[in-house]
């Protein structure tokens, strides 16, 4: 009788916490998990209840806390083992209550965090178990005493919990039915998660750009985050690849992050290249224009064929580099990159990451033309300058269309120059939304041009047939070389961080 009492009140627990999962529907929809609270800008005490209620004011998805066992078996919230110095293992919660925090807090217990997490219904607890280095048993007893904490104050709807400890991940996977579990270390496969029961991976950011593991977590349903992310290049990448949650030490720029997101206005990723191997570009990806032939503006380089001196990728940039040397009939060397034909768009936003080479008779470009020319040769079909820099006329770029209508050569082409700041020491983002009836030219979110679809003729919108991109630096040239060329500058890198390239 009493074996079937404790039955009926285990399938009462394992109830009342399903139940409690489907009664909250009110969890911000947002991916931003604040690291041990929302603490920086402030400068409230990591992993305290202040860190924690700002988390919950400026409506995060989720915030991040790290719980430790005291020796006298007191479940405390920190990140370290030892709070203000004193190593929490081998202290008792006494012990530790004999110094604050910078804000006047003593060190929370769990207890003390739930209940305060409990008071509202908007941002989910993200519960760190921390492996405790004393063996397998320590850990779980360490997980099965927060488990047991989490069933007391019935607060599991609140409750999803992270480790970098596999068996503590699985042990609360075995023993709370229902419970959300994701892995921090980062060297476990999606497949075996899956296989294994977690909801999803909870890794390092370079993890997932180095195994490319997002598509096929998603493809198995898995939940992707990405810890601790704060700066906005990474914050973009994964934002641009779609991952559900970012743990950050900076929730406040990933909100406005997120709001200047392409995603965010309608856009879907279709294509990039994030440029993180190692040596070549990606011959999959990239093909090269090669020669000396001018280029049709009497250009002073030697574009080379997968030559590591004038294109070579490192430390998560394309270098595409002009030096000063022969070869066959010129005196420069650089390299003129285009995307394969299976990459190219009719329409999109197209952004690319770049720092430009500095220096007299430099001609950097983003830029794109036709895949087949179907209107006739240039300028017919047309061609979309995206970026386009001389360097006689320094910390000025241009974004610039040409058509049969509206060309250089003609002197009626459609730009628009705009002064920089530290083109040559910071990344920009250079991009163009491209739409049936117009295009729009952006740096770094602010747009700066807009071209209208005349709707007249092909002579002055060419524009709705495939293009592709193409990344270079020219050397001289008819407008490059206006000012000739200073010698002094070369070696001369445009380095590219990222190409990126959205549909609707």
């Amino acid at each position: 009788m009493k074996q079937l009492s404790i039955a009926v009140l285990l399938i009462l627990m394992i109830s009342n916490s399903v139940l409690a999962q489907k009664t909250i529907t009110s969890w911000n929809k947002n991916q931003v998990i604040a690291h041990r609270g929302a603490w920086k800008k402030n400068n409230l005490p990591e992993n305290s209840i202040a860190s924690l209620k700002e988390a919950f004011r400026i409506k995060c998805f989720g915030s991040e806390f790290d719980i430790h066992m005291t020796l006298d078996s007191v479940m405390v919230v920190n990140h370290d083992p030892t709070f203000l110095g004193i190593p929490i293992s081998k202290s008792t919660y006494k012990q530790l209550l004999a110094k604050k925090l910078s804000n006047g807090e003593s060190i929370p217990t769990l207890e003390s965090y739930l209940k305060e997490g409990m008071k509202q219904k908007k941002t989910k607890l993200i519960l760190e178990l921390k492996p405790q280095n004393m063996g397998k048993e320590r850990d779980e007893f360490l997980a099965e005493s927060a488990l047991q904490m989490v069933r007391k104050l019935k607060v599991e709807a609140w409750v999803d919990y992270i480790s970098f400890g596999y068996d503590i991940c699985t042990y609360i996977i075995g023993h709370m039915p229902n419970a959300k579990v994701s892995y921090l270390a980062g060297e476990v496969p999606p497949e075996k998660l899956k296989a294994d029961g977690f909801v999803g991976s909870d890794y390092h950011y370079s993890v997932f750009q180095k195994n490319n593991w997002i598509a096929p977590s998603k493809k198995l349903g898995l939940t992707v985050n990405a810890w601790t992310v704060n700066t906005a290049p990474e914050m973009e990448w994964l934002l641009a690849n779609e991952v559900e949650y970012i743990t950050t030490n900076e929730p406040e720029l990933l909100f406005e992050t997120i709001k200047k997101s392409p995603i965010a206005n309608g856009w879907k990723l279709k294509w990039a290249d994030e440029f993180n191997a190692k040596g070549l570009p990606d011959a999959n990806n990239w093909t090269y224009d090669v020669g000396g032939t001018g280029w049709g503006n009497n250009e002073k380089q030697y574009y080379t064929n997968a030559d590591t001196l004038n294109a070579n990728i490192n430390k998560g940039s394309l270098n595409i580099i002009a030096r000063k040397a022969d070869k066959e009939n010129k005196n420069y060397t650089s390299a003129r990159l285009a995307t394969r034909k299976k990459f190219d768009w009719k329409y999109g936003r197209v952004e690319v990451r770049a720092m430009l080479p500095k220096g007299r008779g430099l001609w950097p470009a983003i830029w794109m033309l036709p895949t087949d020319w179907k209107y006739g040769a240039w300028p017919k079909s047309g061609e979309i300058d995206i970026m386009e820099h001389v360097g006689y006329d320094a910390d000025t770029v241009h974004g610039t269309v040409h058509t049969e209508a509206f060309n250089h050569v003609k002197g009626t082409q459609v730009g628009k120059a705009l002064k920089m700041e530290n083109p040559y020491t910071e990344y920009h983002v250079y991009a163009i939304e491209w739409f049936e009836d117009h295009i729009d030219f952006f740096i770094d979110g602010q747009s700066y041009l807009t071209f209208k679809n005349s709707r007249k003729n092909i002579a002055e919108w060419p524009f709705d047939q495939p293009f592709h991109l193409l990344l270079n630096v020219a050397v001289g040239g008819n407008w490059g070389g206006t000012k000739g060329i200073d010698e002094s500058v070369f070696p001369a890198t445009m380095k590219i961080d990222y190409v990126r390239v959205f549909q609707k």
